[in-house]
C-alpha cells in the first residue's frame, strides 16, 4: 500500500541550518493553502485506487498551521481517498507551537504519530542552531502527547551541532531516553549552502569529522541498549514502531506528494512541485522527473535499511538476481568491517553507514 505526504511550508521563523521549503505566513496566506491542499486532494481523487496506509504532515512546522487547518485537510483526504482504518497518521510538531488543544484535536482527527524536533536537550546549543523551544517546552509537549491519547512519539536528535561535545550529548541522549519515546531520529547536522549556519560555518565551534563518527557510533549503541534498534542509517525504534511512512521511502514503494516541494513517486512515475508557493496556489502542474523504481534506485534505497539489500527482494520486484558482481564487491569490503554478508542479503554496518554513499556507489557502480 501506498503513502500519502502533505508539505506544510510554514514556520514561525527559520532555523539556521533549514534548508527545507518554508516562510512565515499571514494568517491569510494560511488559509488560502488550507483551500488549496484541499483542491489538489480532489485532483488526485480518481487516480488513487489502492488505500493509502501512512498520512504524514511534515514542514516546515504543521503544528503551526494549526489544528483546525490541518484537521480539515486530513478530513478531506478521507473524504477522497480510501485510507486504511489502522493507517499510520503522522504530524511534525515544534514543541513552541504545540498545545494539549492542538494534541486533542489531532487525536480526535485520527493522528496517531507526532514527530517533535528536539535536536538537542541543550538550551545553548538549540540557541546556536535557531531553534525556538526550550529543554522544558520539549519535555511538556511530550507530555501533552501522551495527555491526549497520542502514544506513538518520535523524537529528532542532531548530532555534529556547533559546540557539541560527547558529554552534551550523553545529557541530550539521557533527556530524549527519559521522555521515552517509541522512535528517534538521529541526523548529522548538513551545512547546505545558503543557509544562514552555511554562511557562519568558518566561525562556528563545529566537532571535528572524527568525533562526529564516534558521536554516530555511541549514539548508536546508547540507542539499542534501550531497545531502540536501528531500522535506517539515521533511525532508531522500539520493535513494532518503526516508521511505517519512511519505510515506503526506503523500500522503494510508491507514495504521493501534495505541496510545494513535495515529491511523488506514483505509477512508477516520479514529479514533484517546485518550491513555489504562488505556483501551488494557481493549481501549476507538477513536474515530471522520469520513470522511478529502476534497479539502482532500488539497491541504493535498501542498502540505507539496516535489513539490507536481499537477492529474494529484487528478484520479486525485477523477475532476476542480484549480479554476481555486486556480491564480489561486497565480499572485498567486508574485510573493513563497512558490510556483511548473510546469506543471500547484503547489509551496512554501523560503520558503513558512516561512509554510506562511498559503499553503495562501489556495490552497484
Amino acid at each position: 500500500m501506498p503513502g500519502l505526504y502533505f508539505h506544510i511550508p510554514f514556520c514561525e521563523r527559520k532555523c539556521g541550518y533549514c534548508d527545507f521549503y518554508s516562510f512565515a505566513p499571514t494568517p491569510e496566506q494560511m488559509d488560502t493553502y488550507r483551500d488549496a491542499l484541499c483542491r489538489s486532494i480532489r485532483d488526485f481523487a480518481s487516480d488513487v485506487t489502492e488505500p493509502f496506509d501512512t498520512v504524514y504532515f511534515g514542514g516546515g512546522t504543521p503544528s503551526f498551521f494549526g489544528g483546525e487547518r490541518l484537521c480539515a485537510v486530513l478530513e478531506e483526504a478521507k473524504d477522497a481517498f480510501p485510507i486504511e482504518e489502522d493507517a499510520e497518521i503522522t504530524v511534525e510538531c515544534n514543541p513552541s507551537s504545540t498545545s494539549l488543544p492542538l494534541l486533542q484535536a489531532l487525536k480526535a482527527a485520527g493522528v496517531n504519530r507526532i514527530s517533535l524536533g528536539v535536536q538537542s536537550a541543550l538550551n545553548s546549543e538549540r540557541a546556536l542552531l535557531g531553534r525556538a523551544s526550550s529543554a522544558e517546552q520539549v519535555r511538556r509537549a511530550a507530555g501533552d502527547c501522551r495527555k491526549a491519547g497520542i502514544e506513538n512519539l518520535s523524537l529528532d536528535l542532531m548530532l555534529g551541532i556547533p559546540a557539541q561535545s560527547e558529554t552534551s550529548l550523553d545529557e541530550s541522549l539521557g533527556f530524549l531516553l527519559s521522555l521515552q519515546p517509541q522512535h528517534i531520529s538521529a541526523y548529522l547536522l548538513k551545512l547546505e549552502e545558503g543557509t544562514p549556519l552555511f554562511q557562519k560555518k568558518d566561525s562556528l565551534p563545529l566537532p571535528d569529522e572524527d568525533s562526529v563518527c564516534e558521536m554516530y557510533l555511541h549514539t548508536a549503541d546508547v540507542l539499542e541498549r534501550h531497545g531502540l534498534r536501528q531500522v535506517e542509517i539515521s533511525n532508531f525504534a522500539l520493535p513494532g514502531f518503526e516508521s511505517r511512512h519512511n519505510l515506503h521511502y526506503w523500500r522503494d514503494e510508491a507514495y504521493l506528494g501534495l505541496g510545494p516541494a513535495a515529491h511523488s513517486f506514483w505509477s512508477g512515475k516520479r514529479f514533484h512541485y517546485p518550491r513555489d508557493f504562488d505556483a501551488f496556489l494557481r493549481g501549476d502542474a507538477p513536474i515530471q522527473d522520469g520513470e522511478g523504481g529502476g534497479k539502482d534506485e532500488f539497491c541504493m534505497l535498501r542498502l540505507r535499511l539496516t535489513e539490507g539489500l536481499r537477492d529474494s527482494a529484487f528478484f520479486a520486484r525485477f523477475g532476476e538476481s542480484l549480479p554476481q558482481k555486486m556480491f564480489d564487491t561486497a565480499r572485498t569490503l567486508e574485510p573493513y568491517g563497512l558490510l556483511h554478508i548473510s546469506g543471500d542479503t547484503i547489509a551496512l554496518t554501523k560503520r558503513g553507514f558512516l561512509v554510506s554513499n562511498s559503499v553503495i556507489g562501489r556495490l552497484i557502480g
